[in-house]
């Protein structure tokens, strides 16, 4: 495959990312699936689902876990709902994601992706302690299977994510590297941060956002891409900088307007096509 295969974040039936149709419609050779809910999780299910996506021309890079339960709606609800840190619901998500791993393996992909969650700044912290511990258990599950965990990036300022890549201390725990949830989130400059943890990036997205007025404490805006703050071309470059040679996947939230996501994942595809050629002449 080509160096930086354009994609895209799909799903089969959890409503994050474009349905697979959309995909083939907009020509991606790739695609990072939205992990399905339980009840398709199914060996019958990956069969199909492997021959819709060889039909479609399309390879399957990464599948991302994600729980009932989990939202979005501010910052300090993120903290306390997602990915495998609040207490009350790690036992049940942690199993959950190992299921979810299994479920990759069936489809023969090597990557699980997840949203974390907010990991502690202070190392010293029993929950701390307890986040490494859950993502070492994690770590070791998928490399029994041969696959590797990506954190997506966001919560935590790439000071800290390497804290916490360091502390966990397993080999195949990588970063799947979102530069609008730097923004989003208001935790660090997104171009920076990509040069400072660069050597753990093996996935990323293509996404932009605007600064929120307060950094850190409400959400910044979530825009098309090339309308942010981020700076595509010079994310590019950057990306091109540090090494990096895997899909370029376009991440656009927005799935209660299909239409409207459809056509600006459209535009992304092409500013991509255009910056790609442009960086890598």
């Amino acid at each position: 495959m080509e160096k930086w295969p354009i994609g895209v974040f799909a799903s089969i039936d959890a409503g994050l990312g474009v349905k697979l149709e959309v995909a083939r419609d907009l020509g991606v050779p790739t695609i990072q699936l939205h992990a399905p809910h339980a009840s398709s999780r199914t060996q019958a299910n990956a069969d199909g689902f492997l021959k819709k996506i060889a039909d479609y021309g399309i390879q399957l890079t990464c599948v991302f876990g994600g729980f009932d339960g989990e939202s979005y709606a501010d910052i300090p609800t993120v903290s306390r709902t997602v990915g495998l840190v609040p207490p009350e619901t790690r036992a049940a998500r942690t199993k959950e994601l190992k299921e979810i791993a299994d479920f990759a393996n069936l489809l023969g992909c090597k990557v699980v992706g997840l949203h974390i969650g907010f990991v502690p700044h202070d190392r010293s912290l029993p929950l701390y302690q307890e986040v490494i511990a859950v993502a070492r258990d994690v770590c070791d599950h998928c490399a029994a299977q041969g696959q590797s965990l990506h954190l997506e990036t966001g919560q935590e300022t790439a000071d800290d994510l390497l804290a916490f890549i360091q502390d966990v201390a397993r080999p195949n725990l990588f970063i799947n590297f979102d530069p609008a949830n730097m923004i989003l989130y208001g935790t660090g400059e997104p171009i920076a941060a990509l040069k400072k943890v660069g050597r753990y990036v093996r996935s990323i997205h293509c996404k932009d956002g605007k600064w929120s007025p307060e950094p850190g404490k409400t959400w910044g805006q979530e825009v098309p891409l090339g309308d942010g703050d981020v700076g595509m071309e010079k994310y590019l470059r950057t990306l091109r900088e540090i090494g990096y040679d895997g899909p370029l996947t376009i991440e656009r939230e927005i799935p209660q307007e299909p239409e409207r996501q459809k056509a600006e994942i459209g535009r992304a595809i092409k500013l991509l096509t255009e910056l790609r050629q442009k960086v890598l002449a």
